[in-house]
C-alpha cells in the first residue's frame, strides 16, 4: 500500500465514500465516541485491504462481475455508517424520552454486529491476499498495519462487551455474525460467478447476516422466556416489535432458507428419477413442478406462520391477521392495490414491447421502472405507509419466489419467467441471477422500513424514492441525451447527469416540504444539510462502479438521519 501514488489512492468513489464517513463523525455526539473510532478503524482497514486485492492476483479464484471495482470500501462501511446514523437518531430520541433504553442498546448491539461482520470479512480477504509488493520494507509494513488494525478492533469490540450486561454473549454474538458473514460471502462468490464485486457480496451478507440473526435473537428470547422466568432476556431483544416488521421477517427469511433446501430436494429428484427419455423427462420435470409448489404451500400456510406466532404471540392466525388488517380501511387499501395493478400492467405491457421492439438503450428502458415506482410508493408514504411496509414485504416475496422459479426452471412457468425477465437486464445481470429489481424494490422498501419506529426527519422515508426514482432517472436521462463534460476518461457518467439529478431531487425535496408541514410534521432537516444529502448521494452515483441502487439510498437515509 506504501507504494501506491496518493491519486490512485484517492479515485472518485473513495473521495466520495471518505466524504460521506467524515460528515457522518462530526456529526456523532460525544457519547458515541467509541462507535466513531471503530468507523474511522473500519474504514482505513477497508481502504488498505482494497488496494491490496485490486493490486494482487491471488483472490482470482472468485470472480467478480465484469466491468466494475472491487468496492471494499464501500461495501465495507456503507452498513455500519446506516446503523451509527440511526443510532445518533435514537440517541436524540433517548435524551428526549421518545424511545426507551432497550430499543437504543439494540441498535447499539446491530452496529457492533455489523461493524464485527464487515472487519471479520476484511480480515480474511487480507489473510488470503498475497503482498505483491516488491520491497522487503514494504511488505513488512503492509503486515504490521494489518496486525495493528486487528488488535486495534479487537480492543474496541472488548470494550463495547464490557460494557453494560452480558459481555461474553455480547461478544459470542459478533463472532457469529463475523463467522455467518465471512462463510456466506465465500458461498456467494463461489455459487454465483460474475454476477457481484466484492464489495456488493460484502453489503449483501453482511445485511443477510444481520436480517437472519435479528430473528435468530428473537427466536431464542422466546425460547429463553419459556426456560426461565427471569425478567431479565438474552442481550436486548426484550421489546415488542411490530406485526408487520415480524411477518415479513418471518416470510423473507422462510423463503430464503427454503431456497437453500430445494436445491437438496431437487437433486435428490433429479437422482432418483434420471432418465434420457424425452417422454420421461416431461415427468420428470411435472413431477420436480409437483414437489416445488406442494412444499412451497406448505411452507406458507404452515411452517413460516408458525414460526411467526411463536416469536410474536398473534391473537390470530398470521395470514388471518393479514386479511383483517387490509379491511381495517378496504376502500382505501382495496383501491390502492387496485391502482397498483393498473400501473403494473399498462408499464410492463408497454415497456416490453419497446424492449422487443425498439433500439431503446436497456439501462434507459430501465430507467422508466424508476419512474414506474415513484407512481407507485410516492402516493402511499403519504397516504398509506403501514400498508406500504406491508405490501413491500408481499412485493419482495413474490420477487424470490419467481426468482427460484426462473433459476430452476420449474415446469410450467420457469423459461416463461426467464424470458421474461431476461428483456429487462443490463450488463450488472446474468443468467445466474437477476439482482437489479431486487435492488430498486429494496431502495425504496428500507428507507421506509427503517422509519416505521420512531422519525424525526420526515424526508427520511422518501430517500429511496427520491435518489432512484427522480435523482438517478434524471442523471442517466439527462446526463445520456445532453451530456458532454464526464466525470473522468474512461467512465460514461456526466457532469451535466449529476447536476439534473441534484436539482430534481431538491425540485421534489420542495414539493413534498408543505404536504409534510400540513401533515403535522415538524420540519427539522435545513436547507445546507439537506443540500449537502443529496450532493453525496449524486456524487456517489457519479463515480460508483457498484450497483448503486442498493448504496445511494442506504448513503441518502444515513445523512438526512444525522
Amino acid at each position: 500500500m506504501a507504494a501506491v501514488s496518493f491519486s490512485q489512492l484517492l479515485n472518485g468513489e473513495r473521495a466520495v465514500v471518505t466524504l460521506f464517513i467524515v460528515i457522518v463523525l462530526f456529526s456523532l455526539p460525544l457519547s458515541l465516541f467509541l462507535y466513531g473510532v471503530a468507523l474511522s478503524l473500519l474504514a482505513i482497514f477497508a481502504l488498505f485491504v482494497e488496494v491490496r486485492v485490486e493490486t494482487s492476483t491471488s483472490l482470482s479464484q472468485f470472480k467478480t462481475r465484469a466491468g466494475a471495482s472491487s468496492g471494499i470500501l464501500l461495501g465495507a462501511v456503507t452498513l455500519p455508517t446506516f446503523m451509527l446514523s440511526k443510532l445518533i437518531q435514537q440517541s436524540r430520541a433517548f435524551s428526549l424520552h421518545h424511545v426507551h433504553l432497550g430499543e437504543l442498546n439494540y441498535m447499539a448491539l446491530q452496529y457492533w454486529a455489523a461493524f464485527g461482520s464487515c472487519f471479520t470479512v476484511l480480515m480474511v480477504l487480507c489473510l488470503f491476499t498475497s503482498d505483491n509488493t516488491r520491497s522487503h520494507s514494504c511488505r513488512a509494513w503492509n503486515a504490521k498495519f494489518g496486525l495493528v488494525c486487528f488488535l486495534i478492533g479487537a480492543e474496541l469490540l472488548f470494550l463495547y462487551s464490557t460494557t453494560g450486561v452480558h459481555a461474553i454473549w455480547k461478544l459470542l454474538w459478533v463472532f457469529f455474525h463475523g463467522f455467518a458473514a465471512v462463510k456466506l460471502v465465500q458461498h456467494l462468490l463461489n455459487a454465483f460467478p460474475s454476477c457481484v464485486s466484492f464489495g456488493e457480496a460484502l453489503l449483501i451478507t453482511v445485511g443477510l447476516v444481520l436480517y437472519f440473526g435479528d430473528m435468530l435473537a428473537y427466536t431464542i428470547v422466546k425460547l429463553y422466556g419459556y426456560m426461565t422466568s427471569s425478567e431479565l432476556v438474552f442481550m436486548q431483544y426484550g421489546f415488542r416489535r411490530s406485526e408487520i416488521g415480524i411477518i415479513i421477517q418471518g416470510l423473507l427469511l422462510g423463503l430464503l432458507l427454503y431456497a437453500v433446501v430445494l436445491k437438496y430436494l431437487l437433486c435428490g429428484w433429479d437422482g432418483f428419477s434420471s432418465s434420457t427419455y424425452s417422454g420421461a423427462r416431461i415427468c420428470i420435470e411435472k413431477g420436480k413442478s409437483v414437489i416445488f409448489f406442494a412444499s412451497l404451500g406448505f411452507l406458507i400456510f404452515v411452517i413460516i406462520p408458525s414460526w411467526i406466532h411463536f416469536v410474536q404471540d398473534f391473537d390470530m392466525h398470521p395470514l388471518l391477521w393479514v386479511v383483517r388488517f387490509v379491511f381495517m380501511e378496504p376502500v382505501k387499501r382495496l383501491s390502492l392495490c387496485l391502482y397498483w395493478v393498473c400501473v403494473i400492467y399498462l408499464s410492463v405491457l408497454r415497456f416490453y414491447n419497446i424492449s422487443k421492439n425498439s433500439k431503446t438503450e436497456r439501462i434507459l428502458l430501465r430507467k422508466y421502472y424508476h419512474l414506474m415506482a415513484v407512481l407507485m410508493f410516492l402516493p402511499a408514504v403519504i397516504l398509506q405507509p403501514k400498508f406500504l411496509d406491508l405490501a413491500f414485504g408481499a412485493a419482495l416475496a413474490v420477487f424470490l419466489t419467481l426468482e427460484i422459479i426462473r433459476v430452476w426452471r420449474i415446469w410450467p412457468l420457469g423459461q416463461l419467467v426467464h424470458e421474461f425477465m431476461n428483456a429487462f437486464t443490463d450488463h450488472r445481470d446474468s443468467d445466474l441471477l437477476i439482482v437489479s429489481h431486487f435492488s430498486l424494490l429494496l431502495g425504496c422498501a428500507l428507507p421506509i422500513w427503517m422509519s416505521s419506529g420512531y422519525n424525526d426527519r420526515p424526508l427520511a422515508p422518501f430517500a429511496g424514492i427520491l435518489s432512484l426514482g427522480i435523482g438517478d432517472t434524471m442523471a442517466s436521462m439527462v446526463g445520456h441525451k445532453y451530456g458532454v463534460l464526464r466525470w473522468s476518461k474512461t467512465g460514461k457518467k456526466t457532469i451535466e447527469g449529476t447536476a439534473a439529478g441534484i436539482a430534481s431531487v431538491l425540485a421534489a425535496c420542495s414539493v413534498l416540504f408543505p404536504h409534510l408541514a400540513s401533515t403535522g410534521y415538524f420540519l427539522t432537516e435545513h436547507w445546507i444539510s439537506l443540500l449537502l444529502a443529496v450532493t453525496v448521494s449524486g456524487l456517489l452515483e457519479a463515480y460508483t462502479a457498484q450497483l448503486d441502487n442498493a448504496f445511494i439510498p442506504l448513503v441518502f437515509y444515513s445523512l438526512l438521519c444525522l
